[in-house]
Order: structure tokens, then C-alpha cells, then sequence
């Protein structure tokens, strides 16, 4: 197959995927949440339009065009992929077959309905592919590996693959910077970054960096129409566990019925809490963004004032160029 070849396939899958009907959207979402209760029909909807935005023919292209694919000797590569959000691990899919490599796929049991679903609707577009992959249980014959994991999990595949080439993504978590000046519907967008996927994903703010005396009382206004986040009774459960403890412990904080916000110095709150913490000054506020730069997935600002964040509500919105971590996926499989 050429690299042609694979592009337009690729292509067409995103086309055909934008032409799902929502009753079709309906059967995906039954699959899902057959594994994974948290993949509801809305999230899975808006995974499912973040991977026909990456499946643009003129995104593939853009982001193909530096890496100068010629073709190569094909290598197993495996993956560890990830299961918090749906469909997570498309992109390191996508990147593996693009770069014409061989893809050995171990799946999360959270997430195996979509994933191969994709893959089937690949191999129909495709029929070559079929011979690019496989879903497997071990990664022995893999000569090189990308996992996703917790900090905890990221420290034994360091161990076990460590004589192989390998990407191994570890936790990270998506901050916000609020400077009190913004608009209702900055603070709605911010509200998007923080609710979908019930905070589930690397890419959801599950901390914001605000100015000294800062309100949250805006804030809450703007995102009071997500009150329908309680009608998943996971997600009642984790706001009403977290709130008895805030309160039994006597801990500070705000509550608006059906978030928390919570002082903290910590970077990854539980689920149904947003942890914030106070600046003084510009100097301040980069000092404390510099030193959690390693474990930022993205930081968001309103329109984007902020150097190197993206604006409110674009957080689960990443490109295809838009490696995880900030490790270039492609250049590290040219070079295996």
C-alpha cells in the first residue's frame, strides 16, 4: 500500500464517519457504555466528531507533509492504548498505519467496541489494511512500544520495555487561567473543558490558576445549564461522596449544587471537582505554570491571551499535529 493509498482510505473513513446518523450515533453509544457506563451518547457523538476533524483530507496532508514518508521496512509496533475517554487511542492507530508500520494493538477493555468497530470500518474502505494489524492480549514480538498509562503503570513499562524504542505517556492534566475579566461565555466555554467527558480525559481542566480575591460566582452562573450532569448517576455519586468528605473534613470550598471547587495545590481532582489555586502577579503565575510543566497535557486562557494555551473550550478539540504530551508520535516511528 502507498502512502497514497492510506491517506485516501483514511480519508473516506472520516467521510463516512460524518455521515453516521444520530441512530447510528445511538448504536455506537450502546456498544460503549456495554463496557464502560461513563461513554454516553453525547461523548461518544463528540469523539466521534473530533476524529473526522483529524480525518480532513487537508489536515492529513498538512500534518504528513514535513515527515517526508517514504517507505519502510515495516516494524511491529505495539500499543498500550488507553480507555478514560472514547476512542483515545485513534491517533496513535492513525500515526502507526501511516507511517506503514505493522500495529500490534492491545486495547482497554473500556473502550474495545469502538476501537474495533473503527478498525472494521478501516479494513471495508480498505482491504489491505487487514494485513496492518492486529488486536492482541501481549506485546512480546513488539520491536517497539507507545503506551498510555497512570504514573504507576508508565513505571513498569519503563521496566519491561525498557531495551526496546518506546513512548510512554504518564499522567497529565490540563490547567486553566482565569484573570477575572472574562465574559459569560468564556466562562461557559471554560465549563465545556472541564464537564465533557465528565473530567474523564488528560485534556479536561481539572485545575484553574486565578488572581487573589477572585469570585467564583460568575463562573458558576455561566455553566448552571450543566446541572443535567447529575442525571448520570456515576457521576451523582462522585459529586455526593466528594462533597460529604469536603464537609466532613471541614474543608474549604464552593459549591454550586452539582460541581466543587476546592483550593488545592494538587493538579488532578477528583471527579465532579475543580481545584484552584491564587496568583499574585503575570511573574507569579508563570512561575507556578513553569514548574508543572511536565505534567500539563494543555493549558486554556480565554481566547488564547495567555502564551502557549489554546482558548476556552477547545481543549478536547486537539488537531491530528496535536501529539499527546508533546512527543512527536510520527518522528519517533520514522526513526525505529
Amino acid at each position: 500500500m502507498t502512502l497514497e493509498n492510506r491517506i485516501e482510505a483514511f480519508v473516506e473513513l472520516g467521510r463516512q464517519l460524518k455521515s453516521l446518523t444520530p441512530e447510528d450515533r445511538q448504536v455506537w453509544a450502546r456498544m460503549a457504555q456495554s463496557r464502560n457506563p461513563w461513554f454516553d451518547e453525547e461523548n461518544v457523538s463528540c469523539a466521534l466528531y473530533g476524529i473526522t476533524q483529524m480525518l480532513e483530507e487537508q489536515y492529513l496532508r498538512e500534518w504528513l507533509y514535513p515527515y517526508h514518508l517514504k517507505q519502510v521496512t515495516p516494524k511491529k509496533v505495539g500499543v498500550v492504548m488507553a480507555g478514560n475517554i472514547p476512542m483515545v487511542g485513534f491517533h496513535d492507530f492513525l500515526s502507526v498505519l501511516m507511517s506503514g508500520h505493522y500495529l500490534l494493538a492491545k486495547l482497554s477493555t473500556d473502550d474495545q467496541p469502538l476501537m474495533r468497530r473503527l478498525a472494521d470500518m478501516l479494513v471495508g474502505i480498505e482491504p489491505a489494511f487487514a494485513n496492518q494489524f492486529e488486536f492482541v492480549e501481549m506485546l512480546k514480538e513488539a520491536d517497539a512500544i507507545i503506551a498510555t498509562g497512570s504514573d504507576n503503570t508508565a513505571r513498569y513499562f519503563e521496566y519491561y520495555f525498557a531495551k526496546r524504542p518506546h513512548i510512554i505517556r504518564k499522567n497529565r492534566t490540563s490547567i486553566g487561567v482565569l484573570t477575572g475579566h472574562e465574559e459569560a461565555d468564556d466562562l461557559k466555554s471554560l465549563g465545556e473543558d472541564f464537564f465533557r467527558y465528565y473530567g474523564l480525559g488528560c485534556r479536561n481542566v481539572s485545575k484553574v490558576f486565578v488572581p487573589e480575591g477572585y469570585k467564583f460566582d460568575k463562573f458558576f452562573e455561566a455553566n448552571e445549564h450543566r446541572s443535567k450532569v447529575l442525571d448520570h448517576h456515576k457521576y451523582q455519586n462522585n459529586y455526593d461522596y466528594n462533597k460529604s468528605i469536603l464537609l466532613v473534613n471541614r474543608e474549604p470550598h464552593f459549591d454550586n449544587g452539582f460541581m466543587l471547587v476546592q483550593p488545592s495545590q494538587n493538579m488532578v481532582s477528583p471527579i465532579s471537582v475543580l481545584f484552584y489555586e491564587t496568583f499574585s502577579s503575570l511573574t507569579d503565575l508563570r512561575k507556578k505554570l513553569d514548574a508543572i510543566k511536565d505534567k500539563t497535557q494543555v493549558i486554556v486562557s480565554a481566547h488564547g491571551w495567555l502564551e502557549g494555551s489554546i482558548p476556552f473550550g477547545e481543549a478536547q478539540c486537539p488537531m491530528v499535529w496535536d501529539y499527546a504530551d508533546g512527543v512527536d508520535t510520527m518522528a519517533f516511528l520514522q526513526k525505529i
